[in-house]
């Protein structure tokens, strides 16, 4: 995001389900391993801890379904959704395995900044920036925020590449009004380095 020419324009919630899917008369003594994206395994693992399979880490649910596909393999099988079972012909040999039922995964939508209009009712905004190492520095950026009456939604920290223990900060900042935002924006600008407004958007809740 930070080195696109991309703003994020909105987010939906997705209610995701996650299904063991194996090829036309596999059964569940035949798999030998589950591939599957790290969170997708990561999110079934009472399930998986049940059996003892070799877990194998792919980049994606939909195309790891597609290899148990392509290979008709009778010893693999697949973490991924219920449509995708369906375009890759697989069987659900096991429904709704998530631990958790009430699963939901956040997705972005997002456009090229170029065509970016200002939108009505926005009360969200996703912003990047770094701090020196000055003792509080960080702490001193949330107070400002937190003083312009805004809620702090998320905080994530990354290491800056190239950089010795420097980080970056991500956050999502919840407010009521388009001045409420520019006055924190205004407070904390000199209090950060390469601060970046990722997107402006309604809230998904």
């Amino acid at each position: 995001m930070q080195k696109s020419k991309l703003k994020i324009i909105g987010e939906v919630y997705l209610h995701i389900r996650q299904n063991l899917l194996v090829n036309p008369g596999v059964k569940l003594e035949d798999i030998r391993e589950v591939h599957s994206h790290p969170m997708a395994i990561l999110q079934c693992d009472t399930f998986l801890d049940k059996h003892n399979w070799k877990l194998v880490e792919t980049e994606d649910t939909a195309l790891s379904a597609r290899h148990v596909h392509q290979h008709r393999s009778k010893h693999i099988a697949a973490i991924a959704s219920r449509l995708a079972a369906e375009i890759y012909q697989l069987e659900i040999i096991a429904p709704n395995i998530h631990t958790l039922k009430n699963n939901y995964t956040r997705f972005l939508v997002l456009q090229r900044a170029g065509e970016v209009q200002e939108i009505e009712n926005a009360d969200k905004a996703s912003i990047s920036f770094h701090t020196d190492h000055s003792r509080g520095s960080l702490a001193r950026v949330l107070s400002n925020i937190a003083d312009a009456g805004i809620n702090l939604s998320k905080l994530q920290s990354m290491p800056i590449p190239g950089s010795d223990f420097k980080y970056s900060f991500h956050a999502d900042l919840e407010f009521e009004n388009r001045q409420q935002l520019e006055n924190a924006l205004e407070k904390i600008k000199d209090k950060t380095g390469s601060l970046q407004i990722l997107g402006i958007y309604k809230n998904g809740k």
